[in-house]
């Protein structure tokens, strides 16, 4: 019978074989940490001469020896005292290092495979055999343990699957994603910028803004429709407002801060905290409940200079948080109200997804009753909705248990975006309350939930979903009028005014260029329609219409044309 491994798993063992490989061509480098990531894996090393390209391939063929030889992968424990000799022996200091800063283990596990042996916790596969397929995919600069004030160390990256044909696959998902790079995409097609003079902040060109709040009107459309009401809370608040959240003790090094009149204030990480104040700001009764509070709020997070990433990965974004506070028994209709939301707006973009439920984290506040109490909540409300998920034990957030949504884009990435996540803790640390039927105080429960999460990262998602090529109603440019000659310019302008007239996103291309160039040019900008003006339609008084993709053009009245566009632009 085949066995079946984990990915996790899979990864680590290559990392390892990645490991073993270095060290059979180059002894001298020296080892550091070798992780399994969500898409593969990658190991750091401290080498004498940094690797180059060519290195990575005399790697990789070292890597598929080690694979075809089927070396048995043990693991052995060893004591303090023991690991500490074993590592010297090695020459190994970051080994070493990792050891005597491990100050609570007794017993170190390591793991051999033919003559390598790495201090590791595991699990790994029991052979190298089952490796298979495996591909370098790039080498990196990385400071030991994340710090900049450390050596900088070489990081190799690399993914691996059990079959070449599904290596293969891989590779050319790879080549396609190159082609959708939001980045790259984001420069040609004029929607967004990163400046060397805000690192991390990103900057919305003119039509980046319109795919923005086209976003934005959307999801206030929508939310009016489900009975939420927006508020906007300020940026900076102060140091007791987080202390009370919690903020400040289990995410302060994520927060920007500052002093203002000698009292400490932090920059919003989150909206949650400002979205209790808006509640507590008056007094509430049952017959209020669900009270649904939706918020587009800027939050800034610090990230390393290291981690960042176009719009995947910035440091200030705006979050489309709603908070919803509700009595016990409105739980699980509120929650199943959310998915049916979420689920809606991903249908919208074209996107499947898959759930999972993220249970208590080591690193939480609250008892284990209300954590069983909310688990169970969204557990039943899923169940309700005959929704497959799978549980991950241990990553929700401090203050309560998850629901999170994993998107599947056009070329098959999963990108996590919408989460729904239950807190009992933070209306209980602010003294929330309402008034229920028995006019005594109750304490209301509280459901943070994004759709989007992060608008920005959700448009870079959007950009390599439909590589470019929005729909209708999303397009920053939804038609580009081409004149095919300086005669047709002012037939172009009228047109160009019915259009605006209907609300239709245009722009005339005047320049003295062939209508040849102007299409070619209007296609790299994926506008998702060319009407192209000459005497004959003026003559007539229509438009030849051409879509984008299309190689013909289709002749009709400019009504038809702009109840074509409009009817596609609806949302």
């Amino acid at each position: 019978m085949k066995e079946k491994f984990e990915k996790s798993v899979f990864y680590h063992t290559t990392a390892h074989i990645l490991a073993q490989a270095v060290k059979r061509l180059y002894p001298g480098t020296k080892l550091a940490i070798g992780p399994a990531v969500e898409n593969g894996f990658y190991y750091d090393f401290d080498c004498e001469i940094p690797f180059t390209g060519e290195d990575l391939e005399r790697i990789e063929e070292e890597m598929k020896k080690i694979i075809d030889s089927g070396y048995e992968v043990e693991s052995f424990e060893l004591s303090r005292e023991e690991a500490i000799s074993f590592m010297k022996e090695k020459e190994e200091p970051y080994k070493l290092e990792l050891i005597h800063d491990m100050s609570m283990e007794e017993k170190f596990r390591f793991y051999r495979q033919g003559e390598f042996c790495d201090l590791c916790k595991g699990p790994h596969l029991k052979n190298t055999k089952y490796a298979g397929a495996v591909k370098l995919t790039s080498l990196a600069g990385a400071y030991w343990r994340g710090c900049e004030k450390n050596k900088m160390l070489t990081r190799i990256y690399g993914i691996s699957f059990e079959k070449p044909a599904q290596l293969k696959e891989y590779l050319l998902q790879m080549e396609e994603a190159k082609k959708r790079d939001h980045r790259k995409l984001g420069k040609e097609l004029r929607l967004f910028a990163m400046m060397d003079e805000g690192p991390g902040f990103p900057f919305f060109l003119p039509k980046g803004m319109v795919l923005k709040n086209q976003l934005i009107d959307y999801w206030r459309k929508i939310h009016q429709r489900e009975g939420y009401v927006e508020i906007s809370t300020p940026v900076m608040l102060n140091r007791k407002l987080w202390e009370t959240s919690g903020h400040w003790e289990h995410y302060k090094e994520n927060m920007y801060t500052s002093s203002i009149d000698g009292e400490e204030f932090a920059i919003k990480p989150m909206n949650c905290p400002g979205g209790m104040l808006v509640y507590q700001s008056e007094p509430h009764s049952y017959r209020e409940l669900p009270i649904r509070i939706g918020e587009l709020g800027v939050v800034h997070r610090h990230e390393k200079s290291g981690a960042l990433h176009g719009l995947m990965r910035v440091r200030s974004f705006a979050q489309d948080d709603a908070h919803i506070f509700m009595a016990n028994e409105q739980i699980t209709e509120e929650i199943k109200g959310v998915v049916r939301l979420i689920d809606e707006v991903y249908r919208k973009f074209g996107f499947t997804y898959h759930v999972e439920l993220s249970t208590k984290p080591e690193n939480s506040i609250g008892s284990q009753e209300d954590w069983e109490l909310a688990t169970n909540g969204l557990r039943n409300a899923l169940d309700e909705l005959n929704m497959s998920f799978v549980v991950n034990e241990g990553d929700g957030a401090f203050y309560g248990p998850k629901i999170d949504f994993h998107l599947k884009d056009s070329i098959g990435r999963t990108w996590q975006c919408g989460t729904i996540q239950l807190d009992f803790q933070l209306p209980l640390r602010f003294g929330a309350e309402y008034i229920g039927a028995d006019r005594e105080k109750h304490r209301p429960i509280m459901i943070h939930r994004v759709v989007y999460g992060s608008i920005e990262r959700f448009i870079g998602i959007l950009i390599e979903h439909y590589a470019g090529k929005f729909p209708v109603w999303l397009a920053p440019v939804q038609t580009k009028i081409l004149p095919v000659s300086e005669k047709s310019n002012v037939y172009a302008g009228k047109i160009a005014e019915r259009l605006k007239a209907a609300s239709i996103r245009c722009e005339v291309d005047q320049r003295d260029e062939k209508v040849g160039y102007k299409i070619r040019e209007a296609q790299l900008e994926k506008v998702p329609y060319m009407v192209i003006l000459g005497q004959k339609e003026e003559e007539a008084g229509t438009v030849s219409v051409r879509d984008r993709d299309s190689q013909r053009t289709s002749q009709m009245s400019l009504d038809e044309f702009i109840e074509l566009i409009q009817k596609e632009a609806v949302y």
